[in-house]
């Protein structure tokens, strides 16, 4: 596989100093413009304060990049001919040509094969309400499920069906654990009522266990739960019923497959007054911020 990297982050793997993989479907669909490219931009400075260097991950015309340059971002935060790529689709975009923004699955694919062995992310995918009816599964769970990452995400995203994601997770063999927390948190929200998870403490503690896991020859991810900060969160109770409504609506439309999800969190935003924008927002950059650290702390 051809990978095109910024100058930052040959510089980066030529020193072997510490990489964090950035996915830009949260740039090219979870949010909108110009917000989306001021999120971006923030990320990477974020990520570099924190003593690591972003590697935001896209395809251009057909090409794989890892590490954009500015001009990159403000393709990706603005054209709308990019698409949603999803690893199973990384062949036909570069066989058409497309713009495309990657996925949790693609951009940890691509990450690995570039030698980058932590990323953050919002929110995972996972198994869909309505799954029973509908087998609307997310690939990100195959990939966690296959590729030997560290991986932030402030849990599943809550439009999803949170209890059948996390079982759905054991059964693949994904490692899930809680930053300062043993409770799974539920993207916008801190907590979902679904307990248990193994709490751990620092990144230091995540990079040897990180270690560990990968020295016992696992070929899964290690999924670190991290919740958002409490003055961003927006309580569980508050977001069900508009999350209840946003499914209704787009099961009426008919909206499903890889529009559903740009679908519900628009639907959510509008129903939100804007104010689950600000947490998605919020969040991500906290991933972030811990993903640098433990960045760090894996390559010592």
């Amino acid at each position: 596989m051809k990978i095109h990297y910024s100058n930052e982050v040959q510089s980066a793997l030529n020193d072997h100093k510490p990489i964090l993989a950035l996915e830009s479907t949260i740039i090219a669909q979870g949010m909108p413009y110009p917000h989306n490219l001021e999120f971006a931009q923030q990320a990477e400075s974020i990520c570099r304060d924190q003593g690591a260097v972003p590697a935001t991950t896209a395809i251009i015309n057909g090409e794989i990049y890892v590490g954009l340059e500015k001009d990159q971002i403000e393709l990706i935060a603005r054209d709308p001919s990019v698409k949603k790529i999803s690893r199973r689709e990384l062949g036909i975009a570069l066989s058409r040509k497309w713009h495309g923004a990657a996925t949790v699955s693609a951009t940890m694919h691509i990450a690995r094969s570039a030698g980058i062995r932590v990323f953050a992310t919002g929110g995972i995918g996972g198994v869909h309400r309505g799954a029973e009816d509908t087998f609307d599964i997310s690939e990100d769970l195959t990939a966690l499920g296959s590729i030997p990452m560290v991986v932030v995400s402030a849990g599943a995203k809550a439009i999803l069906d949170i209890g059948r994601t996390l079982e759905y997770l054991e059964t693949i063999g994904v490692a899930v654990v809680g930053y300062k927390t043993s409770e799974f948190p539920a993207f916008y929200s801190r907590h979902s009522g679904f307990h248990g998870i193994h709490q751990v403490n620092s990144a230091k503690h995540i990079a040897r266990m990180y270690r560990n896991h990968t020295g016992c020859g696992l070929h899964s991810a290690l999924l670190v739960a991290n919740p958002v900060s409490e003055k961003d969160e927006i309580p569980a109770q508050d977001m069900e019923s508009i999350i209840a409504a946003a499914c209704t609506s787009a099961q009426e439309k008919n909206i499903s497959g890889k529009k559903l999800t740009p679908y519900l969190l628009a639907e959510i935003v509008r129903a939100t007054g804007g104010r689950s924008l600000k947490t998605n927002r919020a969040l991500a950059l906290n991933n972030v911020g811990l993903g640098a650290e433990i960045s760090r702390e894996v390559h010592k």
